[in-house]
């Protein structure tokens, strides 16, 4: 089986030449065929000059540079189209991941499993780092279902199919566990060595944390509602429509009484409440019709499929 190694950097000068000789040490005694696919996110320091060496040294690597920083996501999303591997390995160009794991996730791989993440239970990084990740892979296990305990681990192995079947944008890189898991793909997790940083410094800050939520957001609604929006925003427009309306039916019982009603903040509650309610009704249709011209393009991860044994169908 063919391995792609798939390593998205930024700024990584100083870690490229020892990370490709970790590398090499790691896969040359499987015997298996492996490329090296590297996607430089507009680096500003010399890991381009540095890729093109390693490229001109060896015969199985692969470099793709963007011209401007455009996130790690777009970086693995380049990636994945362009992996050949019948296994897609990604992993940080910072030498915190180790190498050594890969054979090991592969092994696992063939036991069944379609993606196999890496957990960083003896995890090399300052307090603020780990507090913040422990309360986001809560929160995520307890959303989402999956039951792992590091999502945003770098260090993950993926069959082909599970790459060419998921889309990653935006910032969704953190969630790739999650959307294999809700595309039908069989997710697990095994424990991995992470070393600290040897070189720079980080490329995220405390902010990831607060993106990442609208993030789970973002796929949960996907999973939920992709397909027929009209059900999330028709709920939420008919909740706000039915509580308009029914202060409208209090303040009419209150005019027909004799009671002014005109100059009620209720009023003017109530009137909103109902133009908000039927505007997200028809921003759910609108949404059903978008789905509707979708739904030709959509794909469907058929893991397997077995032909009539008799002869061609039909």
């Amino acid at each position: 089986m063919k391995v792609t190694i798939l390593i998205p950097l930024y700024n990584e000068e100083e870690s490229l030449r020892e990370l490709v000789d970790a590398i090499d040490a790691a896969m040359t005694p499987t015997g298996n065929p492996w490329e090296l696919l590297f996607v430089n996110d507009g680096s500003t320091d010399g890991s381009l000059e540095i890729l093109r060496d390693i490229h001109g040294d060896r015969d199985n690597v692969e470099v793709i540079s963007f011209g401007r920083n455009c996130g790690k996501a777009a970086g693995l999303a380049v990636g994945f189209a362009a992996a050949e591997g019948d296994v897609v390995v990604t992993m940080d160009a910072d030498l915190q991941d180790d190498p050594a794991e890969i054979p090991g996730m592969i092994a696992i791989l063939e036991e069944g499993y379609d993606l196999v993440s890496g957990w960083k239970k003896e995890r090399h990084d300052p307090l603020s780092k780990r507090i913040p990740s422990k309360l986001f892979n809560g929160v995520t296990r307890m959303v989402s279902g999956l039951s792992l305990h590091d999502m945003n681990c770098g260090l993950k192995a993926y069959r082909r199919e599970v790459v060419k079947t998921i889309r990653v944008y935006g910032e969704l890189h953190r969630y790739t566990p999650v959307l294999a898991h809700f595309a039908g793909f069989r997710v697990t997790e095994t424990v991995v060595r992470h070393h600290a940083r040897k070189f720079g410094q980080s490329k995220y800050g405390i902010e990831r944390f607060a993106r990442g939520g609208f993030d789970l957001l973002t796929v949960l609604f996907l999973r939920r509602y992709l397909t027929r929006p009209l059900h999330f925003f028709g709920m939420l427009g008919s909740i706000l429509f039915l509580g308009g309306f029914g202060i409208g039916a209090y303040l009419t019982i209150v005019k027909i009484m004799g009671g002014a009603i005109g100059r009620r903040p209720l009023l003017t509650l109530g009137i909103l409440l109902i133009v908000v309610g039927v505007q997200f009704v028809s921003l759910g249709l609108l949404g059903e019709m978008v789905a509707n011209l979708r739904s030709s393009s959509v794909t469907y991860p058929v893991l397997e499929h077995l032909e009539p044994r008799g002869g061609h169908r039909g």
